[in-house]
């Protein structure tokens, strides 16, 4: 091994990283033509190769995932020592990509990301929305947002936000003439704003009280896949919905909506803030969850 492939094991990492010869040029600043040259040239070195390249696709080969186990701690650990030394300048910089649910996004991240960024000036916080559960390593993002429930157990995963509730809203003037439904049961009467998962299923309304928990299955003419679409409907008089309360709390106040089962409406744990627990933890990246924690540890 020469001392000369360390600049290229460091673009390998990143390649394999994003699973892209050009996300990785983008990151790094170079062409998409340097990259390959530098992975060529390691490979030629090496005498084997380490990355798999198709036309849609770019993953290491089975040579490359072991090199790639060993080089991470040698890199995190050079990582390390560069933030370090460059910790008492406040420099820390690069780009952080998230892929976020939209309520998420809107509910807790953006003022935490805003936040962010007037001590991290130099950072780029890139935040794709995505309410489909997305392969952030496949994808090449940093880090994702999701509910608990939702996480693969290879991530670890950092509370993000405080907890959630759901609420059943409708307007005032989808009341008038219609009796406010009192159990689960009266939602079968009613006109209800569905929500349609990216894969194509129809949410089911998860309801509980005390120890009875249930899922039921709403009626309605109107099917969309974004929740403050939702909200605008129910604010319309198109029925009743179903979203977190943190979305409608400013129209609960003003009158606009009116709750419906509230004794059925549970509060969960909130969003969580994961990343891979084997991937290269770069500075950057560092800096945000250590951000999200402090958030958190003071109570957001």
């Amino acid at each position: 091994m020469r001392r000369a492939d360390l600049p290229a094991l460091s673009i390998f990492a990143i390649v394999a990283a994003r699973r892209s010869f050009r996300a990785a040029s983008r990151e790094l600043g170079i062409s998409v033509s340097a990259v390959s040259h530098a992975i060529t040239g390691l490979e030629t070195s090496l005498g084997v190769r380490i990355l798999s390249r198709t036309t849609r696709s770019v993953a290491p080969t089975e040579a490359g995932q072991k090199l790639l186990e060993q080089l991470e701690p040698a890199l995190a650990a050079i990582a390390d020592a560069l933030e370090t030394t460059t910790a008492s300048q406040n420099r820390v910089s690069g780009t952080i990509r998230l892929s976020v649910p939209r309520s998420a996004a809107e509910l807790v991240l953006i003022p935490l990301v805003t936040a962010f960024a007037r001590l991290h000036p130099d950072v780029i916080v890139e935040i794709v929305v995505q309410d489909q559960f997305t392969d952030i390593v496949a994808s090449g993002f940093d880090a994702g947002v999701r509910f608990g429930e939702s996480l693969h157990q290879d991530m670890i995963a950092i509370p993000l936000g405080p907890a959630q509730r759901g609420v059943i809203v409708a307007s005032p003037a989808y009341f008038e003439g219609r009796r406010r439904p009192v159990t689960p049961q009266d939602l079968h009467d009613h006109v209800c704003i569905r929500r349609k998962f990216p894969g194509g299923g129809i949410y089911r309304w998860e309801l509980a009280k005390e120890s009875e928990a249930l899922e039921v299955a709403v009626h309605g003419g109107i099917v969309l896949n974004d929740s403050g679409l939702i909200v605008d409907a129910a604010r319309a008089g198109a029925g009743l919905a179903y979203v977190f309360e943190a979305q409608v709390i400013a129209d609960l106040a003003a009158g606009r909506l009116i709750r419906a089962l509230e004794d059925w409406c549970p509060s969960f744990e909130g969003f969580f803030l994961y990343y891979p627990s084997r991937q290269l933890m770069r500075p950057a990246l560092r800096a945000f969850i250590d951000h999200v924690k402090g958030a958190s540890a003071t109570g957001w």
